[in-house]
């Protein structure tokens, strides 16, 4: 599937990340997972600290995932950072996060270059305060050649406006005579959303409890594994990951058909 997309890494993140993967089949690791970072709030809250001490805190469980999953051979991670509906939340919260966003693509951008991690962002720049569009331009030049883990932002990002931006583009392609209508296809479709030139999820991870998909990647995750926890996203430690991935080793991936037993 990522055939082309990855070479063997120069470097790759430190393996000195604390988890254990006695019965883990090293032979199927899914190699691509999409995280649903839910419960950051509600953490802090139960810390008796206020919303945004959560999101920071969120932030560093990210950073020790990244390094985790590129341990267990994992080809990319696409974190749902900030949708398009948390533009409704409290504006001090909202701009906390995008200060943080900021500050996180400034000081991590080191770390990911001399860990071969290769920076990818999802979603409309539309609405995004300049400096974090100019942080995420940066980000995507210092490491646009590096070989290692996909780390995949999702930022101001929506299923939805993500097919309709596929739908408004595909339209205007026909309209300019670049495209035939008979000729539109599911690849086609793909090489217009937000996350081409990635394959779809094979498994998707929710934290937080809730048990939906809060319109993340409706088109990829037609036939990913979808795991969830009730635990938040700040104690989320590289061990669940392994949980996760271990369940998803014994589920039978059918795609909709039957297997040849």
């Amino acid at each position: 599937m990522f055939k082309g997309l990855f070479q063997k890494p120069v470097y790759s993140m430190p393996s000195k990340v604390k988890m254990d993967t006695s019965g883990l089949d090293m032979s199927n690791i899914p190699e691509h997972i999409a995280i649903i970072m839910d419960g950051n709030g509600r953490w802090a809250k139960e810390q008796g600290k206020v919303r945004t001490f959560g999101h920071k805190a969120g932030a560093e469980t990210l950073k020790k995932i990244v390094k985790a999953a590129d341990a267990l051979g994992i080809k990319a991670i696409t974190a749902y950072a900030f949708s398009t509906e948390n533009w409704k939340r409290p504006v001090t919260e909202v701009h906390f996060i995008m200060e943080l966003l900021s500050r996180y693509l400034t000081s991590e951008i080191q770390e990911f270059k001399e860990n071969n991690v290769q920076v990818r962002f999802m979603g409309s720049r539309e609405g995004l305060p300049a400096i974090v569009n100019e942080k995420m331009d940066h980000a995507i030049e210092e490491t646009k050649n590096d070989t290692g883990i996909i780390l995949n932002l999702a930022i101001n990002y929506g299923g939805q406006a993500e097919i309709l931006h596929a739908v408004r583009s595909i339209a205007r392609q026909v309209a300019d005579g670049t495209l035939k209508i008979e000729d539109i296809d599911v690849p086609v479709f793909e090489n217009n959303l937000y996350s081409k030139g990635l394959p779809s999820p094979d498994l998707m991870i929710r934290t937080g409890g809730d048990l939906r998909v809060s319109n993340f990647l409706l088109w990829q995750i037609a036939y990913a594994e979808i795991w969830t926890t009730s635990v938040y996203w700040p104690d989320f430690t590289p061990d669940m990951l392994i949980e996760a991935i271990k369940i998803y080793q014994k589920r039978e991936r059918r795609f909709g058909g039957l297997v040849q037993k």
